[in-house]
């Protein structure tokens, strides 16, 4: 035993924020390393109070964090008993804070070299960083120290205004508060929004027969109204429409002109956090949430068969698009050996994406591109592989050559007034393409005709149509927008809009992202009384602050009281003119024991129905929002939202559990022409959204307009 203890004495420890990231770590190092984990923060801000002495220059008071004890007093005990400690927190600003926490409780200089870092979990990349220690940057701390208490002001002040002035219970944060503003602001776009009339004409034509004989090509085609008059034109009206349809039966259809072109299209750069949960979103359906909690899994460690357990990609919190020379010559040695010379066009990504972008590490990549998603895929979940498999194929895609296409324009003369036009593309030269799995662009061949060549008119087709408001956001597009605007960092887009949604100021209608009449409420008071708290160049003039500091060009306390002068007199004036309004949400329902209106009232998990005569009546009922659908099963019951145990949205009959039918699909009071069944809301990439029947034997579509 003696002899046991002893051999634990005289190592390295080494101190990493998760129990796998430590157990991948471990398994590179050899018997002179420990590898402990902190789990994260162990001091921060007390939950309980401010924590920030405004009048001492913002000198944060930190606390152990609740429950944390233990675990500081393991890694105080491990600590005094090592050799050399080396603190391995994630590489950015919160990683350095909490080493510069961990150095602070346990008494070790934070000017000695005792900080690594590294882009990736291999061993390669541990064993470098091991060889090249450095001190904690006070800048990076100071950059977090500043966000954090900037964080800290606002909500800890504004939130006990709102519950004064519209309900307990809400909260106010610096970036959430933009992005529902963001969020209102596209709503009443929408609401404002009147759309236009216009028609579209599309003429179907076929080529004389006779000269397909000796041509192995179609002989259709269709091609769109393009010019009346040699201008650009807007049908207005069906009757405009109709005029033009007669005018245009009595022409013939002559080839005008042929254009023929190349066009190189080129692959895009690797994935930054940011075009990670975008394309997450849209091609996998994953939330950001989910998006980044799937990639901490392969960023800390999966056990791959004989390998063990290793970390399969790069770091996950980067806005950079650079790749270092290693990956580079990693990613060329696989294309050439896997699809030839030809696919490669040299290493791209080596440059920041455009000015202000955080260059401290690289884009988001595979550790070793040998290791094919289809390879490992035995050895990772469902949705681990999916993501594997995404980042995987657009990071060898980014190393590889453009795709090149045969354009071809064809100008289409219906008489001396009337041009019409169609046009396709043909792959040439795959390129990068030949790696992605997901490549969502719909390329169409068309006949190569000549000029002068006739053309028989098959039917014309005119389709009125409506000019569309912009759209919802959805959580893609809103993390594009904040990223755009500069508003927030990678490591606040998923846990922003998490907040959002379940403190009730946004819901979720399909993809889509829907302010509620709490979130408008909320919105237009911090808007009247904090404008600069809810502007979105103000928030983005912090970010560039934060930066700033980071530099070394700024300095933190200065920030916060810049900050905090302006809006501690809004404070106040909020505290005295802000008029109270509380937002109720009316129901039809009636209250089952005195007869009152039951309204929609929030609680611990969500909305529930009150009695309106509360406090004489305290009856409270489950929230169930309606469709206006009657079930088709049982026929007195009506479909309603539910939830699923993982948060998924569903219809069901409000007779469960007597009723039993449920729909994934949202529902519509609209009923299918043909068949009379239940019209649902779907949504696909070409078609946008529209309308479809549940009746398998019927699955009549229509636009939903």
């Amino acid at each position: 035993m003696a002899g046991k203890k002893n051999s634990k004495k005289n190592k390295n420890l080494v101190i990493v924020e998760s129990p796998a990231k430590a157990r991948t770590i471990s398994k590179f190092l050899g018997s002179d390393y420990e590898v402990e984990a902190s789990n994260g923060h162990v001091i921060d801000l007390p939950k309980s109070k401010l924590g920030v002495n405004i009048e001492d220059s913002f000198e944060p008071h930190y606390i152990t964090i609740r429950g944390k004890g233990k675990v500081l007093a393991r890694l105080k005990k491990e600590a005094k008993k090592s050799k050399q400690v080396y603190l391995a927190t994630d590489p950015d600003r919160e990683g350095e804070a909490i080493s510069w926490h961990l150095a602070r409780a346990l008494n070790i200089n934070g000017s000695s070299e005792i900080r690594i870092v590294f882009n990736e979990i291999t061993s390669q990349a541990v064993s470098q960083a091991l060889e090249s220690p450095r001190p904690i940057d006070d800048n990076l701390v100071n950059a977090q120290q500043a966000r954090r208490i900037l964080d800290r002001l606002v909500g800890y002040k504004l939130s006990p205004l709102l519950w004064k002035k519209v309900r307990k219970g809400l909260s106010a944060g610096r970036v959430q508060t933009v992005a529902v503003r963001i969020i209102c602001e596209r709503e009443r776009e929408i609401e404002a929004f009147d759309p236009e009339e216009y028609w579209e004409i599309t003429a179907q034509l076929e080529r004389d027969e006779s000269r397909l004989e000796s041509e192995d090509s179609s002989a259709g085609l269709e091609a769109e109204l393009y010019r009346i008059d040699g201008r650009k034109f807007t049908l207005g009206s069906e009757e405009e429409t109709n005029q033009a349809l007669k005018e245009i039966k009595k022409e013939d259809f002559q080839v005008k002109k042929v254009k023929k072109r190349k066009r190189r299209r080129n692959p895009y750069p690797p994935f930054t956090t940011s075009t990670l949960q975008q394309r997450a979103s849209s091609i996998l359906n994953f939330s950001a949430k989910k998006t980044m909690y799937l990639a901490q899994q392969l960023y800390e460690g999966i056990e791959v068969g004989s390998e063990g357990t290793v970390g399969l990609i790069s770091y996950i919190r980067t806005d950079s698009t650079r790749i270092s020379q290693e990956a580079a010559s990693m990613a060329e040695s696989f294309i050439k050996d896997n699809f030839g010379e030809r696919y490669y066009q040299g290493s791209r990504g080596g440059k920041k994406q455009k000015s202000g972008v955080q260059d401290a590490h690289e884009a988001i990549r595979p550790t070793a591109v040998q290791r094919e998603p289809d390879k490992i895929k035995k050895h990772l979940s469902s949705d681990q592989f999916r993501l594997y498999r995404l980042i995987w194929e657009r990071f060898v895609a980014s190393q590889m050559s453009p795709a090149i296409y045969r354009i071809l324009t064809i100008n289409i003369s219906a008489g001396p007034k009337y041009l019409f036009r169609a046009s396709g593309s043909k792959v040439l030269f795959p390129g990068f393409m030949r790696v992605l799995s997901y490549n969502n662009k719909n390329r169409t061949d068309i006949p190569e005709l000549e000029e002068g060549e006739e053309l028989e008119l098959k039917k014309l087709e005119p389709e009125q149509k409506f000019t569309s408001p912009p759209p919802r956001y959805t959580e893609a597009s809103l993390v594009k927008t904040l990223e755009e605007e500069g508003i927030g960092r990678p490591s606040t887009y998923a846990p922003t809009i998490s907040t959002i949604i379940s403190r009730g100021y946004v819901e979720k209608d399909g993809k889509s992202l829907v302010p509620t009449d709490l979130g408008f409420t909320v919105t237009d008071k911090l808007i009247d009384f904090f404008p600069d708290v809810t502007d979105v160049e103000f928030t983005a003039r912090v970010e560039d602050k934060l930066d700033q500091i980071e530099e070394g060009e700024e300095d933190w306390r200065q920030l916060l009281e810049e900050f905090y002068s302006p809006f501690a007199e809004r404070l106040a004036e909020a505290e005295e003119k802000m008029e109270r309004e509380e937002v109720v949400e009316e129901t039809d329902e009636v209250c089952d024991k005195c007869g009152s209106p039951m309204v929609v009232k929030y609680g611990r998990y969500g909305k529930f129905l009150a009695c309106s005569n509360y406090p004489e009546c305290k009856n409270t009922k489950n929230y169930l929002e309606k469709t206006g659908v009657s079930c088709p099963r049982c026929e007195d019951g009506e479909l309603v939202e539910r939830k699923s145990r993982k948060g998924r949205k569903f219809y069901g009959c409000s007779n469960y559990p007597d009723c039993e039918y449920v729909l994934w699909d949202k529902p519509v009071q609209k009923k299918c022409p043909e068949c009379g069944g239940i019209m649902v809301q779907k949504y696909s990439k070409n078609r946008g959204q529209y309308l479809q029947c549940v009746n398998k034997d019927c699955k009549h579509s229509e636009a939903n307009n």
